[in-house]
């Protein structure tokens, strides 16, 4: 099975001014990320706006992924609150040629722990491919407990753990008592340093969108155990990291990356622009940071 570690990509979708999905800008960004060294891509996450797109474009967006991605493995979003729904795409994107899928719990439906194992079993059953339990209570309402992920990682292809609570004493009892085999990676930019302090294996990031090159160094250097190099590096993007999050993501990197040239500033509702308040924060952070450089200086 695929191992994903580092730092991972969850993609956002760019789309045209009249709502379609921008394929051409969704290639660019795909090289993008590879020309940067970028360790793996998750496409079609919450930061994606999955749950806005159709099942063909889901797929499609995937496929898009899958084709410019080359030799960077691709974790494609596979998650919701209907099991049955998910098993059917978790074959296709297995037929498709991802190489690990990315899970959030049910969300609205909140299961007791019996029924998430089962959720859980039951997608496992329907594929081969590795899968990474996403955990964010913040948007689902529901918790993975640490007894709950131990009791899940008995099954043969839950593999990882995409960490996104906010609790660090509970990202540190899972990096504790996992198994060494499941990797535990941040759902969270700010905290990826010191969850990979306590034993995590790396990050599924939304700053990777804008920034690739920075992240990915910094998931490396930790895990190489180079921490006051990857303090440096988390320090000088802190205010990015967190001005990402002033507003419902992707709003405020949609903005950022719409700044950078990198795609239109277009949403699907429910999701709309960032208010202006929001606006003048991401472009406090922009300067603060010099991502505009930055990123000049990268694309030369």
């Amino acid at each position: 099975m695929t191992k994903f570690e580092g730092c991972g990509t969850a993609l956002v979708t760019p789309f045209t001014g009249d709502g379609a999905l921008d394929e051409a800008a969704m290639r660019k960004l795909v090289q993008r990320q590879v020309e940067a060294g970028i360790h793996f891509l998750v496409p079609c996450g919450t930061t994606g706006e999955s749950p806005t797109l159709t099942k063909k474009e889901h797929l499609r967006v995937v496929e898009i992924t899958l084709e410019e991605a080359g030799d960077t493995p691709v974790m494609a979003g596979c998650g919701g609150y209907d099991t049955a729904a998910l098993l059917g795409m978790a074959r296709e994107l297995e037929s498709l040629g991802a190489h690990g899928l990315l899970s959030v719990t049910p969300y609205y439906n909140k299961p007791t722990p019996e029924g998430l194992y089962q959720h859980y079993r039951a997608l496992a059953g329907a594929t081969k491919l590795p899968i990474c339990v996403y955990s964010v209570a913040g948007r689902t309402g529901r918790n993975v407990t640490v007894e709950e992920m131990v009791r899940l990682a008995e099954i043969e292809n839950v593999t990882s753990l995409k960490e996104a609570s906010g609790n660090i004493g509970q990202m540190g009892r899972m990096c504790r008592e996992l198994p060494d085999d499941v990797a535990v990676l941040s759902g969270d930019d700010a905290v990826a340093l010191p969850l990979i302090s306590l034993g995590g294996k790396g990050l599924i990031s939304v700053a990777s969108n804008e920034i690739p090159a920075e992240m990915s160094t910094l998931c490396e250097m930790a895990l190489e155990g180079h921490f006051d190099d990857a303090l440096k590096v988390h320090q000088e993007w802190l205010p990015l990291l967190e001005s990402n999050f002033c507003e419902t993501s992707p709003g405020p990197v949609k903005y950022a990356m719409a700044k950078l040239g990198l795609l239109e500033e277009n949403y699907r509702l429910p999701m709309v622009p960032i208010t202006d308040q929001s606006r003048a924060t991401m472009d406090r952070a922009m300067a603060e940071t010099g991502l505009l450089e930055a990123d000049s200086a990268a694309a030369d």
